[in-house]
């Protein structure tokens, strides 16, 4: 007996082993990408447009960093991104959060019709959507304003926070509603006092997910806002191509800044984000 259970704990360790190295390998493939940006962003000119391939810098240099920082162009779009990323989050939690809310804790009339055209939303890409929103804005005058992107991404994120937060909704306890009447709570009051930090890992989860569509995008913020100042990091990563070459050590380190808060948001949020979107997947 004892000899079977040594058996099959040495095979359920080789099996952790295989699934860790499969991991491993998986998380290298992924990574590469990164660390080849992040590399390629400290080599110099001549190592960066030599014929030998180099996996990590020879030539160690700050250079394309400093560049990027120190140009008023780069901090334009810097500010342009935050902006924009900002307005389009505050915008899709006013009024995806308490959408939500109402399809979570009411019965709406046709509220199913109402989250299939939320899901056929999602399915639609960008570029659908860009001439009628051309044509809109054109006519309220928001081309070339950080209002118009805004609002385009916001309108893409809002049926996203609604799918994602109604489940968090439904799961609270209608208890918890009648002990804030109790109280003297009014509605108001009761959602921001009760719900808003019983579903707070959802709210996080949204928080950032709406902040990342804003700061990566690109179809809206090029298409609106006409002028070059306005635009945001996204759409000006093309400056460094020129006639006479492309600077890449210079790209990859404006590309390193582009995906910075990207990675710093997951890294010290991943718990949450995971647990956001799992839990609001299934419950119901």
């Amino acid at each position: 007996m004892a000899k079977r259970e040594k058996m099959l704990a040495t095979k359920s360790g080789r099996k952790n082993l295989a699934y860790c190295m499969i991991a491993v390998l998986v998380a290298i493939i992924f990574l590469f990408p990164i660390y080849w940006i992040l590399a390629m962003s400290f080599k110099s000119d001549a190592e960066s447009f030599g014929k030998i391939v180099t996996y990590y810098p020879h030539e160690f240099t700050i250079d394309p960093w400093v560049k990027n920082l120190s140009d008023r162009e780069f901090l334009t779009s810097l500010k342009n991104s935050v902006l924009i990323a900002v307005m389009s989050m505050t915008l899709s939690m006013v009024f995806g959060v308490p959408a939500a809310y109402g399809m979570g804790r009411y019965r709406v009339p046709g509220q199913k019709a109402f989250m299939l055209t939320f899901l056929v939303t999602q399915m639609l890409p960008a570029s659908l959507m860009l001439t009628p929103m051309y044509l809109i804005f054109n006519k309220l005058h928001l081309l070339g304003t950080y209002q118009g992107p805004a609002l385009a991404i916001a309108s893409g994120t809002v049926p996203f926070i609604v799918v994602t937060l109604r489940p968090y909704f439904k799961s609270v306890p209608t208890s918890l509603d009648d002990a804030a009447r109790i109280d003297g709570c009014g509605v108001f009051r009761s959602f921001f006092k009760i719900m808003i930090p019983a579903i707070k890992t959802g709210i996080i989860t949204v928080v950032v997910i709406s902040f990342l569509n804003g700061w990566n995008d690109l179809a809206y913020s090029m298409t609106f806002n006409v002028t070059p100042e306005m635009r945001p990091l996204t759409a000006n990563i093309y400056k460094f191509k020129s006639k006479y070459g492309t600077k890449w050590n210079c790209i990859m380190a404006y590309g390193a800044i582009l995906v910075l808060p990207v990675i710093l948001l997951f890294v010290f949020l991943q718990k949450y984000i995971v647990g956001g979107l799992t839990a609001g997947a299934v419950k119901e």
